[in-house]
This record gives structure tokens, C-alpha cells and sequence, in this order.
């Protein structure tokens, strides 16, 4: 019979219900389903080498990589990772739950007042990450039960159109 790899094996098998952080010591902990038994599992992944100066997003996708863990974390997102992430390095800098809360909101909203044309290059990338977030999240698929094909809006008018000069004038005065 033909032989199962042990990482497709494990993917098969498992599937992740829960996903948290321990701060002390520092690990995360996965939940997750053994479907052949049917038992919700633990799954306990120690953190190493991560300070108050680590980057969250590339230690999300060293755990995320690692070859022991990387079956069972196929179905955890990488930004609930480095949610967790940052959770930790909150707390490493002291700060309270409110406050590393508050920051990772801060992190992953958009101040439409905010000039994306003053960002470097790595943050307006993480800014258009969360606004192609937002927009899957919103958009109405045909499957949705409220999908309209063809909406027409009529916009009221309070105020007379004004012209602008450029429109009004004929082309002959090029």
C-alpha cells in the first residue's frame, strides 16, 4: 500500500479550533481536533529567541514555517499569529492588555485622514493588506443571500449644478 507522508498525515487529521499565547513561558497554544479520535487535543509550542525588539510578523512566519508545527498551523491564519505576537511583546515591554489591545488596534485599522503618500514602502504595504482585508471581508458574492446583480441609485440633488469653465468652452480655441 502506498505510504502517507507524516505531514499530510497530521494535516489530515487534525483541525484547529483555538489559538492563544502563554506569556509565561512565553509559547503559543494551539486547540485543535484529533478527527480520527475525535478528542480536542493540546498542542503547546514554545517561543524562543523573541524580545521586546523582535519583529512579530517574521517571528509569525518562522513558527508558522517550522517544519514540527507547520501542519498544525496550516489553518491559523499568519495575522492571528502576529496578533499574538504582539500581545507578547507587549507584555514584555510592560505594558497592560488594555494598552497592547489598543495598539494592535491602532496597527490594523485605517485613519482615512492619515497621507499614505508619506509612508515607506513596508508600511503602505501593510496598509493596503488591511484595506484588501477589509474589502473580502465586504464584498457581496453571488452566493450571499442579499446579493442584487443590477442596484440603480438616484442621488438627490439639493443644490444647482455648477460648470466648470474648462467644459464650457468650444474646442476651436486650442
Amino acid at each position: 500500500f502506498p505510504l502517507i507522508s507524516p505531514e499530510l498525515y497530521v494535516r489530515m487529521m487534525c483541525t484547529a479550533k483555538k489559538c492563544g499565547i502563554r506569556f509565561q513561558p512565553p509559547a503559543i497554544i494551539l486547540i485543535y481536533e484529533n478527527e480520527t479520535k475525535g478528542k480536542n487535543r493540546q498542542r503547546i509550542m514554545p517561543v524562543r529567541n523573541f524580545s521586546k525588539y523582535s519583529d512579530c510578523n517574521k517571528a509569525a512566519e518562522q513558527l508558522k514555517n517550522n517544519p514540527r508545527h507547520k501542519s498544525y498551523l496550516e489553518q491559523v491564519s499568519l495575522r492571528q499569529l502576529e496578533k499574538l505576537f504582539g500581545f507578547l511583546r507587549g507584555y514584555l515591554w510592560g505594558q497592560t492588555l488594555a494598552e497592547t489591545m489598543e495598539q494592535i488596534r491602532r496597527e490594523t485599522t485605517i485613519d482615512p485622514e492619515e497621507d499614505l503618500n508619506k509612508l515607506d514602502d513596508k508600511e503602505l504595504a501593510k496598509r493596503k493588506s488591511i484595506m484588501d482585508k477589509l474589502f473580502e471581508k465586504n464584498q457581496k458574492k453571488k452566493d450571499d443571500p442579499n446579493f442584487v446583480y443590477d442596484i440603480e441609485v438616484e442621488f438627490p440633488q439639493d443644490e444647482q449644478l455648477q460648470s466648470c469653465g474648462w467644459d464650457t468652452e468650444s474646442a476651436d480655441e486650442f
